[in-house]
């Protein structure tokens, strides 16, 4: 097992929006939940801005121009700029920048923000496979995205065009659920190709490159409700992780993460930029935070009381430290019954 591998959540003395000059936020399940906003997120993000944090939001949904997700924000509460929005369209655009020439023609299966962004970076959209495209792009176009559009990308992709998505989330929450993402649109041209595309969006790194460009962050702290976009991007990013649990991780999905996906820290929802976190000691061969004491022996043990997000954390070192560099296979239903959560 390697020193770097994390093995405990972390203890800040600060409050982290001290301790950090930026939060990379994510927006569904962190910020908003059905278009609407999560508990404590608006009065949070206000109070953490005011005391001198900046706020960027980071989403791998390319549907959506900048502008509009700045609007939403600010109908929600917390004005936002449409230069504090990044988007995975925005990076996989430089991506694909970067390697054909300037003005080239992109055909794009996606729609309006994956369009502006190839036109910022002086690209062509284009429809069709016959408009001679130097490359093919893919980024969530919404339910009506026509099946012709999976189409003229297959035949291009087939004529040895390169092709590039801006993420691979295989779901996308929707008012009605859960519904199928860009991931699984590019399964589709997969399939019918046997291609593969460069990837720009979470957790790889051309999206937290752009998001470091974009926000000039020095000291970031990227905060996130899923384990494997925004806690293994900044994993792969080499920076900090806040994991708020009011989005789509509970916590056995918490408890079972591999190293990749344990974050730096974990709270409740976003008033956790506003605090400190409490020190997790390893000690008489279990792990004790505030008033609870964690063992891993065959299953997860858990003595003591006080707060629960407090016995999560033990919890979390105790699975982490026993799993090393592998993901735990503990049984946890019954401590986290217990909590809970």
């Amino acid at each position: 097992m390697s020193d770097t591998v994390r093995t405990s959540p972390a203890a800040s003395e600060q409050r982290l929006n001290e301790a950090y000059d930026t939060a990379l936020l994510d927006l569904d399940g962190v910020v908003y939940a059905g278009g609407e906003a999560v508990a404590h997120a608006v009065p949070s993000l206000l109070e953490a801005r005011e005391q001198g944090m900046h706020l960027a939001y980071v989403t791998n949904n390319a549907l959506r121009p900048p502008d509009a997700v700045a609007e939403h924000l600010t109908d929600l509460g917390v004005p936002t700029g449409p230069a504090e929005v990044i988007t995975s369209a925005q990076a996989v655009a430089r991506l694909i920048s970067e390697q054909v020439p300037a003005g080239s023609r992109i055909l794009v299966v996606g729609g309006e923000g994956l369009r502006l962004a190839l036109r910022e970076r002086g690209l062509e959209p284009v429809e069709s496979a016959d408009d001679d495209p130097a490359a093919v792009v893919q980024g969530y176009g919404g339910p009506e995205l026509a099946w012709g559009r999976f189409a003229e990308a297959c035949y291009a992709v087939s004529r040895g065009v390169p092709w590039y998505a801006s993420n691979t989330d295989l779901t996308i929450p929707s008012g009605r659920g859960i519904a199928p993402g860009n991931g699984a649109a590019v399964e589709v041209v997969r399939i019918a190709t046997g291609a593969d595309p460069q990837v720009a969006g979470k957790p790889l790194p051309p999206m937290h490159r752009e998001t470091i460009l974009r926000t000039g962050a020095r000291r970031p702290l990227v905060v996130g409700d899923r384990l494997d976009t925004d806690i293994e991007g900044a994993f792969n990013g080499e920076v900090d992780s806040l994991l708020v649990l009011t989005g789509v991780t509970d916590g056995a999905a918490l408890l079972a993460a591999p190293p990749e996906h344990r974050p730096t820290y974990v709270d409740a929802d976003l008033r956790g930029l506003l605090t400190g976190q409490p020190e997790v000691v390893a000690e008489d061969g279990g792990h004790r935070c505030g008033g609870w004491t964690a063992r891993a022996a065959g299953a997860l043990e858990l003595t003591g009381e006080g707060a629960p997000l407090d016995g999560l954390r033990a919890l979390c070192a105790a699975a982490w430290t026993e799993a090393g560099d592998g993901a735990s296979r503990l049984d946890a239903g019954k401590v986290l019954a217990r909590l809970g959560l």
